[in-house]
């Protein structure tokens, strides 16, 4: 008789547990979503104010390419469109 109450216990207490979760679980992931969605907003305000857009950084490549008057020749491979990068590989 003990093993079927212990058995009935850990039955009631699974689907308690299981009941319990469906109703608490989209509450509790929607916290944690709304905190994660904060802690990327203030990780990206912090980049944003220490990387302002307008001034120039050292390693960026900036292409400038204006655009032709002629649009009918589109196979005019003379066109300036960016300097060549030799990349040599590294082993």
């Amino acid at each position: 008789m003990v093993f079927l109450k212990t058995i009935l216990v850990i039955l009631l207490i699974y689907y308690g547990l299981k009941i319990l979760v469906k109703m608490f679980a989209p509450k509790i992931f929607g916290y944690a979503a709304k905190k994660t969605e904060e802690h990327f907003k203030e990780k990206f305000g912090e980049f944003v104010q220490q990387n302002p857009r307008n001034e120039e950084r050292v390693g960026d490549v900036i292409i400038d390419k204006k655009p032709s008057a002629n649009k009918t020749s589109k196979n005019n491979t003379s066109e300036k469109v960016g300097d060549y990068i030799d990349f040599e590989e590294i082993d």
